[in-house]
Order: structure tokens, then C-alpha cells, then sequence
């Protein structure tokens, strides 16, 4: 799918990790992929509030199209190393040996030039980052991974129950019952299809 067609990106998974996998999904059957460009990537950082507006200016204006470009790939790479991590670790607390694997975050995190300053005159405290080459938009995205990671329950991260969606979510319903990514896209077709199976086998 184009980006002269495709869907606004979904923003649907209640934590902002997830919502980064979500950033490729077949919702209807046919693959997604909203970061197609170095350009795609600052859209949908700004989107998904790990970067103000600010930034994403800052950014581009820094970096070529190659260098976002470039950095796009990269983060595509990182989002399916993440997305394999999760498939094999959602949904029950995360074993020794799988944790071994997360060091790649800590590479990432490693580079980090973040800061805090006093926000005037409000005193409160703001987060800044030195923003010193395209790369370090990776650091939003890991920091989102490493706070599902350290700080959400990953055992309620879980796969939507579309048969060819492949989005993911952090379960935050009251019982834990949630198992589409949204009833419209999902849920509701679901319940179609089982209402015709249901009245086909009546007629049998």
C-alpha cells in the first residue's frame, strides 16, 4: 500500500512500544508499512508524542534526506528485532535468558544526550535532548521499548485476535479481557463472521 492511500497510523495499543510495531499491520488483509521514508518516521514520532514538533523540525533540518532515510531503515530493523522479542515473550513474565537479549537497547540507550531543565515560569520540570545526528531519533523509540520492558506488565501484552491483523496492545481493560485491536476494525468483523457461521450451520 502507497502512502497516497494508505490509513492514518493507529494509535491504539495503550503504550507507545507497541503502537511502534503497530507501525506495520495488515488490519484488512493487506500489509501497512508507515515508515517507508526518513520522513514517515518523523511524522509518526511527532504522532505518537516522542518528539515535539520542535524536534521533528530540528531534526530535518540537521539531516538530509539520505541520513533520515537511512535512519528509517534502521529503525525498521529495530522494530523487528523488538517485534520478535515480543512474540516470543508476551503474555507471561519474561524468562533470564530472554533478558540477556535486550543488551541492543542498552547499546542505544547508551548514546543518549538527554537533560532536564526548569520549565519558566511554570517550575516544572521538561525533558530536552541534544539532537546531534538523524540516529538519535532510535533514542525515543528505545527508551518507549525499555519502559514497556521495565515498567508495564508484558504478561497483558498481547496479539490482536484478528486472524490477519498482527497488531499488538497492552491489555489495560478493567478484567483483562480485551482481544481485538479495536471492535471497528477488528471485533466487529470478527462477530460478523461468527454470526454467519452460527445461521449457516442453523440452515444445515
Amino acid at each position: 500500500m502507497t502512502q497516497n492511500n494508505r490509513p492514518a497510523a493507529f494509535f491504539i495499543a495503550d503504550h507507545p512500544a507497541l503502537d511502534f510495531l503497530n507501525s506495520f499491520a495488515a488490519p484488512w488483509g493487506q500489509d501497512i508499512e508507515w515508515l517507508q521514508n526518513g520522513q514517515d518516521l518523523l511524522d509518526w514520532l511527532e504522532e505518537a508524542q516522542l518528539i515535539s514538533s520542535d524536534d521533528a523540525k530540528q531534526i530535518d533540518a540537521q539531516n538530509s534526506t539520505r541520513q533520515l532515510n537511512q535512519t528509517a531503515q534502521t529503525a525498521i530493523e529495530l522494530r523487528e528485532w523488538f517485534r520478535n522479542f515480543i512474540v516470543k515473550n508476551a503474555g507471561a513474565p519474561i524468562v533470564p535468558n530472554a533478558i540477556k537479549k535486550l543488551e541492543k537497547l542498552n547499546d542505544i540507550l547508551a548514546t543518549d544526550q538527554a537533560y532536564r531543565q526548569i520549565e519558566l515560569p511554570n517550575l516544572k520540570w521538561q525533558q530536552k535532548r541534544h539532537w546531534r545526528d538523524a540516529n538519535d531519533l532510535l533514542l525515543p523509540l528505545a527508551n518507549a521499548m525499555g519502559d514497556l520492558l521495565c515498567d508495564a506488565n508484558i504478561s497483558l501484552v498481547k496479539n490482536c485476535g484478528g486472524e490477519t491483523c498482527g497488531m499488538w496492545f497492552l491489555d489495560i481493560s478493567k478484567n483483562h479481557k480485551r482481544h481485538w485491536c479495536t471492535m471497528s476494525i477488528c471485533g466487529n468483523r470478527a462477530k460478523a463472521a461468527a454470526h454467519r457461521a452460527k445461521k449457516r450451520k442453523s440452515l444445515e
